[in-house]
């Protein structure tokens, strides 16, 4: 099989690796196209520490099932498929469901150094963590479902199905993701904001309105477009100014959603938050009920999810995505490298 790996920071090359196959309790998958997270592309750069060199990343992916091991039932060979790359220790997967984001000895697929991922055109999972996909859905939208889950993550760690109205700070993959979360949990009036004009053309595109932080304070063009301030708000950047702005745009009481992590420490204004009686939650990864409900949401709206994918380049071409990516391209929506024709 053929892999991308990250050869140092900054190089990515096609490489020849063995074939694997599946043992017990694992599941062999051929892997049709997996996304360029953000957190990949910081890997890629070297910028959290969180990659190394050698390394085979990918998480958000979609695959078909090749074979499976002993013990494994219910998943058929061929089958539509993609992955919840967060993996807790087997002897404890049934007594952490539903919180195994939580769990202390927990590792991700894409991030642990040791784990062939899913830029690799065949790869072994255990199979709990593999998740069919609904008969008939475009295939390469099974890509989507692990943005997707991080949006739905966010949505119900501030009960976002209460809201009314809701802010987006940043509209890239993660705030688009959150667009269509929030729009299925009822939530009628969705602003973003977004600094470069593609990405907001892409936000109009999804049925949200964009706002230019850089035309004037956030707040002001809130009040101006709601006639009052949010109902809650998502940092999907996480820097110090843009939870400045998520703040100053959210109620008395209401709610910030901190899910970007732009930055390790924050500066924040604390009267912001105790004489406003707002609260800053923090939001991570996903549980299995997260991601189960981030497929029922990409498979029902086919129209949108291909909005978010720019564009899908083949394996040969992906060294080249990484580093036009890292250098801000300006690329609006999600890049998806086709591992497989098939």
């Amino acid at each position: 099989m053929h892999a991308l790996v990250l050869e140092d920071f900054n190089t990515m090359t096609v490489q020849e690796r063995p074939d694997p196959t599946a043992g017990p309790g694992e599941v062999l998958l051929a892997v049709l196209a997996t996304g360029i997270c953000g957190s990949d592309l910081h890997g890629f750069t070297g910028k959290t520490g969180r990659r190394v060199p050698g390394q085979i990343m990918g998480h958000e992916t979609v695959a078909r099932v090749v074979s499976v091991g002993d013990d494994v039932h219910g998943l058929e060979v061929g089958a539509l498929a993609t992955l919840n790359p967060v993996v807790v220790p087997e002897r404890e997967a049934a007594a952490w469901a539903g919180r195994e984001h939580h769990h202390p000895d927990k590792y991700v697929i894409g991030v642990r150094p040791d784990v062939v991922s899913a830029f690799a055109q065949l790869i072994v999972v255990p199979a709990r963590n593999v998740v069919p996909l609904p008969t008939g859905m475009q295939p390469e939208h099974g890509a989507l479902v692990e943005p997707v889950a991080v949006a739905v993550h966010a949505a119900r760690r501030v009960d976002a199905s209460a809201a009314t109205s809701a802010l987006i700070v940043g509209g890239g993959p993660i705030g688009q993701s959150l667009v269509l979360t929030l729009a299925r949990a009822g939530v009628t009036r969705i602003l973003v904001t977004e600094v470069d004009p593609a990405r907001r053309d892409l936000i109009a595109r999804l049925g949200a309105t964009p706002l230019d932080p850089t035309s004037g304070p956030v707040s002001d063009q809130v009040r101006a477009a709601l006639g009052d301030l949010a109902d809650v708000a998502f940092d999907a950047v996480g820097v110090s100014a843009t939870v400045a702005d998520a703040l100053s745009s959210t109620r008395l009481g209401g709610a910030v959603c901190l899910v970007g992590m732009g930055q390790p420490r924050l500066d924040l204004d604390a009267f912001t938050i105790s004489t406003m009686e707002r609260s800053i939650v923090g939001s991570f990864t996903y549980s299995s009920d997260d991601f189960r409900a981030a497929v029922e949401i990409v498979a029902g709206a086919p129209d949108i999810a291909a909005a978010l994918i720019s564009r899908i380049v083949p394996l040969s071409e992906a060294p080249e995505a990484f580093t036009s990516l890292a250098s801000g391209d300006g690329t609006p929506g999600k890049v998806l490298v086709r591992m497989s024709a098939t």
